[in-house]
């Protein structure tokens, strides 16, 4: 409903309702900050943790890349351990050889 144009609003009023609307946009933004130093802070921590996981994950990774070379030094030592017996079974032969034992 309009006001009738003969009727002013009092200075005093216009002037509550100026500090009413200052007042009321310093509680937002005082909300709004508060809210935005906790997603600053989340964030933050979410980081660290993110740069937490990634840092293990490399270190499990290059872990598990050498899997594959210990299978292929497995295969090789299994393939060297009858060599490696029969040099150790001829050396003793050559030791009691040497040494003269007879039962050679």
């Amino acid at each position: 409903m309009p006001l009738p144009r003969d009727r002013s609003i009092p200075l005093h009023v216009v002037i509550r309702y100026w500090w009413v609307s200052l007042g009321m946009g310093l509680v937002v933004i005082g909300a709004v900050a508060l809210l935005l130093d906790t997603l600053a802070r989340t964030t933050t921590r979410i980081e660290a943790g993110a740069g937490e996981i990634w840092r293990v994950g490399k270190l499990i990774a290059n872990n598990t890349v050498h899997i594959p070379l210990l299978v292929r030094t497995n295969q090789i030592t299994a393939d060297i351990l009858p060599m490696a017996d029969g040099i150790a079974s001829e050396t003793e032969r050559i030791g009691r050889a040497v040494g003269g034992d007879t039962n050679a």
